[in-house]
């Protein structure tokens, strides 16, 4: 299982970090130790002051494929929720600075929380999906997938050239603007089209 992330895939997000918006997918990866399951706390790292949450639509692959066309995209996936992508603002700022990839700031352990997973029905638009982040029960995001950049079938296609997609892999869909820092004791809950699937504390 591999969890394969976007980043800058809403315009808004990439100009808060002041970022250039991109003309096609940026792609990251985060390994299967980040997986963060439902009900499960994040114990907030050592290795960094400043950690940051970033909610995202996920979906979950079902078919194993390479090379997929953007038009058959959608029958390898058929399950959704949220997540968060944790980031450790301050140690990706240091490696964006010398020019060094940033996984240790996106993919250590516990990056990768996500919700419980809910089945994609037919009457379901994936192109207009509501999302939402609650911190300490205070609204910090909110987001609509018709506000990607680049469609969720898009993503399928192209990061299927690089990688052959397997069942079970996970793909975080990019945040939109609003994300921020998380501190001990916080909690946070994540919403998709109104229904609660994710509930997470920092300890």
């Amino acid at each position: 299982m591999k969890i394969i992330c976007i980043g800058r895939n809403y315009s808004e997000h990439a100009k808060e970090l002041n970022n250039e918006v991109p003309e096609e997918p940026v792609l990251f990866m985060k390994p299967k130790n980040a997986l963060l399951l439902p009900e499960k706390p994040l114990y907030y790292p050592e290795f960094t002051d400043d950690l940051h949450y970033e909610c995202e639509v996920v979906v979950r692959i079902c078919k194993n494929g390479k090379y997929i066309q953007e038009k058959f995209a959608k029958k390898y996936y058929n399950e959704v929720t949220v997540g968060l992508d944790f980031t450790a603002r301050d140690l990706q700022q240091k490696q964006k600075s010398k020019g060094l990839p940033w996984e240790v700031a996106k993919a250590f352990d516990s990056s990768a929380a996500v919700g419980r997973f809910v089945p994609i029905t037919p009457e379901m638009d994936l192109q207009k999906l509501d999302f939402e982040l609650k911190l300490n029960e205070s609204t910090v995001q909110h987001g609509n997938t018709k506000d990607m950049i680049f469609s969720i079938n898009k993503l399928i296609e192209y990061a299927s050239r690089y990688f052959t997609l397997n069942i079970g892999d996970l793909v975080f869909t990019g945040t939109p603007a609003g994300v921020g820092p998380v501190s001990v004791y916080d909690h946070l809950d994540g919403y998709l089209q109104g229904e609660k699937l994710l509930d997470l504390d920092i300890r």
